[in-house]
């Protein structure tokens, strides 16, 4: 590839965004050019609006310390510099819904990191090895918003990572019945221990809006296309408890499953280990090699030592057994900020490049 892509980020100084910033950090497709947010952080150097705050591990890139932090609001003038932008803003859902439009309608492609757009009919919402066939709603959507290159694409939450690419290798065995709890990390609520004290050594059994997103959200994603909309699949059924624990990254999952075909154990191990997607077809770079690791051992995966499995991008499950009430159980993980959030969008922002959705303007 010549000539890298321009890509904005909206969002740029919140946690998600910094991650963005570090991921797109010598990345072979994709340069940052633009980094917007609030008014208040506006005209300053995007070192300057980060100071003191700056969450990721790494130091900020010397790329884009000096880029000078745009208004987010002013739509026409972020997008006339950039080819396409990721957008991870914090913000009420009705006015993300009317920020994202506004760029699309520019004719510069969103990939959103924000739930506002995950229930929107023509807005593909994409786990890049799962369902990649709902960018076929792009055109609709186009067609609506009045722009011809143009759309809103969206990562699903970040929690369901953790099990749904499980599932969706066993989906010809036809799962009915799913019992799924999420642990999950400090990261997913923007936050470290510092900015949350009170999370050491503590659980908080609750996360707003957590179950009915890890309870719904895998059924859009199973889900078909009809006159130009997604329409969500009735099966499995599916109930979730969401917990948050004192781990800095990393979502958990233990997971219960019934099937109407039920398979072996060895049946489920080979399926999970021969999975890919088109982000492997295609040799992404962002995507893992091996999309979802399965473990012997009887004490992984664990967060510690498995989230950063394949860059984070990949999925590792262990404690695969038979259940005395549900056909079979085990343990899965994912990174939440990379696979979940900033990394699973990037990798969607590929394969759109790759599908010829996203171009240079």
């Amino acid at each position: 590839m010549s000539e890298k892509l321009k890509v904005g980020i909206i969002g740029g100084t919140g946690m998600v965004g910094q991650r963005f910033v570090q991921l797109l950090d010598e990345h072979p497709w994709f340069e940052v050019v633009s980094i917007a947010a609030s008014g208040r952080s506006a005209g300053r150097t995007y070192e300057e609006s980060v100071q003191n705050r700056w969450k990721m591990s790494g130091p900020i890139p010397d790329k884009v310390k000096n880029i000078i932090v745009q208004d987010a609001a002013k739509v026409e003038e972020v997008a006339a510099g950039v080819d396409f932008v990721f957008c991870a803003v914090d913000m009420k859902k009705n006015e993300i819904q009317a920020l994202e439009e506004a760029y699309a309608k520019t004719g510069t492609p969103v990939i959103s990191n924000n739930s506002a757009h995950r229930w929107t009919p023509d807005v593909p919402m994409v786990i890049p090895e799962i369902n990649p066939e709902h960018f076929e709603v792009i055109e609709a959507q186009r067609k609506r918003l009045g722009t011809k290159t143009g759309f809103i694409a969206v990562k699903p939450n970040c929690s369901i990572q953790s099990y749904v690419p499980a599932l969706h290798a066993l989906l010809d065995y036809k799962p009915t019945k799913v019992v799924a709890s999420t642990y999950q990390a400090i990261s997913g609520a923007g936050k470290n221990f510092t900015d949350w004290p009170e999370m050491l050594d503590n659980v908080i059994p609750y996360i707003g809006g957590e179950e009915e997103k890890s309870e719904q959200e895998p059924l859009r994603i199973w889900g078909s296309i009809s006159n130009g909309e997604i329409i969500k699949a009735s099966s499995p059924l599916i109930t979730t408890q969401c917990i948050r624990v004192p781990v800095t990254d990393g979502h958990l999952a233990t997971v219960f499953a019934s099937f109407e075909n039920k398979p072996s154990k060895e049946e489920i191990i080979e399926r999970w280990r021969q999975f890919q997607g088109r982000p492997q077809e295609l040799g992404l770079p962002s995507a893992p090699k091996q999309f979802i690791t399965y473990f012997e051992e009887e004490n992984r995966p664990q967060t510690n030592l498995d989230r950063d499995i394949e860059r984070g991008m990949g999925v590792s499950v262990g404690r695969l057994r038979e259940d005395s009430i549900y056909d079979y159980k085990f343990v899965g993980l994912s990174h939440n900020t990379l696979r979940g959030a900033a990394g699973g969008a990037v990798l969607i922002a590929e394969l759109l490049k790759a599908e010829g959705y996203i171009v240079a303007k």
